[in-house]
């Protein structure tokens, strides 16, 4: 039988982590503070918003939430983000996605200071992970990592198979994944032999929005599993969530898995608040509080 990879229980350990953390950086006079922006009703980014300023309040991260409606012109939107960046009191800015189709998700993106950019989607910081400089990463990946690291410890030399080239997860999976030693290969959509180069891997990452594509077939004997896919259907007259890969065939092959859900959305919000941490004392270094290894997120 397949080990479950608890994400509700890592998750719990990394916000008292950063409980921990946030109290010795108040002792220093620093109280970090999030930013979440929301453009609109979205029914989900609503739900999502309000468990990450939850989460924020339990680590003694102070919110600062800023509704907007749906109509806000792009022009305001930018003016926030501009005045949020020169607020010396806000340490990380969340703009909470997706946005109005009225308005250029990578203007809103672009817009916000890199060292608050604690989603990591800024251009200086993708590029920063990928040449390994020490920037804020994104926050599902870095979960990942982590449920990796607790799971297998030392990765070096493994082969891991990210299923998923998106901006968001698989690429910067796949920058993580390089940073700690293995070997990666990264297959999507245009692949040729999915299924062969899945079953090489000692770890597989599913971030392709498919659900239960992966099964035991697609699986080596022991790999371990991390499902990053979030995925609604009907079955049976009902309406349940479901990951990337189908579960109870993977049972049947994995050392270790991830369910869905319980697995690595806790870290996603957790992870956000290690990187609000971890942007409040990138900005102020004169601390004398050591300084964190972003790009080694354990």
């Amino acid at each position: 039988m397949s080990a479950l990879i608890d994400g509700k229980a890592a998750a719990a350990r990394v916000l008292a982590e950063v409980g921990s953390d946030v109290l010795t950086l108040k002792a220093s006079g620093i109280a970090p503070a999030l930013a979440v922006v929301l453009v609109g009703q979205d029914p989900a980014s609503q739900v999502y918003v309000r468990n990450k300023v939850l989460r924020a309040e339990e680590c003694g991260i102070r919110s600062l939430e800023h509704k907007l409606p749906t109509e806000t012109k792009e022009s305001a939107l930018l003016a926030l983000i501009h005045s949020l960046n020169a607020d010396a009191g806000v340490h990380g800015i969340l703009v909470q996605l997706p946005l109005p189709a009225h308005i250029d998700e990578t203007r809103v993106l672009q817009a916000i200071d890199p060292l608050k950019d604690v989603d990591g989607f800024h251009a200086e910081n993708v590029g920063g992970l990928s040449q390994g400089r020490d920037v804020l990463t994104p926050c599902t990946p870095a979960g990942c990592l982590r449920l990796l690291q607790d799971t297998c410890g030392d990765l070096a030399g493994k082969h891991a198979v990210v299923i998923g080239r998106s901006n968001i997860v698989g690429k910067p999976m796949a920058a993580l994944l390089l940073k700690a030693h293995c070997s990666v290969t990264v297959v999507h959509s245009r692949s040729a032999n999915l299924r062969e180069l899945c079953r090489q891997a000692d770890i597989v990452v599913a971030a392709v929005g498919r659900p239960r594509l992966v099964d035991a077939e697609w699986l080596k004997p022991g790999a371990v599993v991390i499902d990053v896919g979030i995925n609604r259907i009907e079955e049976g007259g009902r309406s349940r969530l479901v990951g990337d890969v189908d579960f109870d065939s993977a049972l049947t092959r994995a050392s270790a898995i991830t369910p869905v859900p319980g697995g690595v959305g806790p870290m996603t919000i957790a992870f956000l608040m290690k990187n609000t941490l971890t942007a409040a004392r990138l900005q102020h270094p004169a601390t004398g509080l050591p300084q964190p290894s972003v790009e080694n997120p354990a």
